[in-house]
C-alpha cells in the first residue's frame, strides 16, 4: 500500500491507491463491444474529469452545489449538535471537499477536534484537498482513502473509535439505479454502529428544462466532462477516437425520474483501441451511454430508506425546494 505524507503539524494523511487500470480495460472492452454501447460513469473521474466536475459544480445552471451549500450553511451546526462527543466524519466521493468545509468548521467549533476520512477515486484530488484543509484547520486529522465506494466503505466501517457521520453528498446516490441505490444504502447501514449516522444528499424531481440545462450547460463544460471519457481511452488505451465526431446529449425521462447522459456519434465511423485489439463500428446517431442521474420524490426517498432499514431523523430543503439533505440512523 502506497502512502502519501503531507507536510503538516497535524496527523499523517494515509491515501490508499486505487488499482483501476485492469477494470478500466475490461469495462471498456465489454461496454464498447456490446450492442447497446456503454461506459460506466465512475470512469468519468480521472484527474482531468475530476477537475472538470469541479468546474461544473460552480456553473449557474448546476443548482445542486448551491442548494446543498445553502442547506449546509443553515444547518451544519445543527448536524454537529447531533453528536455529543468528537466524531469521525467520513465522506464518500469527497472531491475537493469544498462544501464539506462547512461541516468540518461546525464540528471543530463544537468539539475542537475532528477526524476526517474522505473517500474518492482521484488520488491527486485527495492529496490536494488534504493539503489545503490541513493548512486551514487546526485540530483536524485526515485519513484519506483513494478507492471506489465499496472498498472505501469497508475501510470506513472500521472507524470504531469514535461515533461517525458518513456523508454522501452531491446527490451521488442518483448515479445508481433505484434497485442498486437501495442495495448500496443497505451496505452503508451495515457500516453504521448505534452511535453513527448517515447524511444523504438527494436531488428532487423537478421541471425538465431545469434538469436538462443543469446537465447540458451553455458553456459546454459538461460536454467536455463527458467527452473526456473518449480522450481518456485515447490516452490510456491507445484509442483513436476523433472527439469532434461525437456530441454530448442530456435527456430527462420524466416517467423514470432519470437524466440520461450519452455521447452520440455524428457520423458513421470506425474506432480502433490498440491496447484492447478492438475495432468499434458506430453508426450516425448511435449513442454511447455514460451516466444516469436519478431524481426522487419525498415518497421515493422514504421508501428507499425504509427498504434499507434506515430511520429518517431530519430532513432539510433549500429555499427553492429543489434539493434535500437527510440525516438517517439505523
Amino acid at each position: 500500500m502506497r502512502q502519501s505524507r503531507l507536510s503538516s503539524r497535524y496527523s499523517l494523511a494515509e491515501i490508499e491507491p486505487h488499482q483501476e487500470h485492469g477494470a478500466f480495460r475490461e469495462e471498456i472492452a465489454a461496454g464498447l463491444g456490446a450492442e447497446r454501447k456503454r461506459i460506466p460513469c465512475r470512469f468519468l473521474y480521472d484527474e482531468a474529469g475530476s477537475a472538470l466536475f469541479e468546474e461544473i459544480c460552480e456553473l449557474p445552471e448546476y443548482y445542486v452545489t448551491r442548494a446543498e451549500r445553502q442547506i449546509l450553511e443553515d444547518h451544519s451546526d445543527e448536524i454537529a449538535a447531533s453528536f455529543a462527543e468528537p466524531v469521525s466524519l467520513a465522506e464518500l466521493g469527497s472531491g475537493s471537499s469544498a462544501k464539506t468545509r462547512l461541516l468540518i468548521e461546525a464540528f471543530l467549533r463544537r468539539q475542537g477536534t475532528l477526524r476526517y476520512v474522505p473517500v474518492d477515486i482521484s488520488r491527486s484530488m485527495l492529496d490536494e484537498s488534504a493539503r489545503e484543509l490541513l493548512d486551514d484547520y487546526g485540530g483536524l486529522e485526515i485519513h484519506a482513502i483513494a478507492s471506489e465506494y465499496l472498498d472505501g466503505l469497508h475501510r470506513v466501517r472500521g472507524e470504531t473509535g469514535r461515533p461517525k457521520l458518513i456523508a454522501w453528498l452531491g446527490s451521488n446516490i442518483g448515479n445508481f439505479d433505484r434497485a442498486a441505490a437501495g442495495h448500496f444504502l443497505r451496505r452503508i447501514r451495515d457500516a453504521l454502529g448505534e452511535r453513527d449516522r448517515l447524511l444523504l444528499g438527494v436531488d428532487l424531481r423537478k421541471d425538465r428544462t431545469v434538469l436538462e440545462s443543469a446537465y447540458d450547460d451553455a458553456a459546454g463544460v459538461t460536454a467536455r466532462f463527458n467527452l473526456n471519457l473518449l480522450e481518456r481511452i485515447n490516452r490510456d488505451l491507445d484509442g483513436d477516437f476523433d472527439v469532434r465526431g461525437f456530441a454530448h446529449r442530456a435527456t430527462y425521462l420524466e416517467d423514470e425520474g432519470r437524466v440520461v447522459l450519452e455521447l452520440v456519434s455524428r457520423r458513421d465511423q470506425q474506432v480502433r483501441i490498440g491496447a484492447l485489439d478492438l475495432v468499434v463500428d458506430l453508426a450516425a446517431g448511435e449513442a454511447i451511454h455514460t451516466e444516469d442521474s436519478y431524481k426522487y420524490s419525498f415518497e421515493e426517498v422514504a421508501a428507499l430508506g425504509a427498504a434499507a432499514d434506515l430511520e429518517v431523523e431530519r430532513r432539510w430543503l433549500d429555499e427553492r425546494g429543489d434539493y434535500s439533505l437527510y440525516l438517517l440512523s439505523r
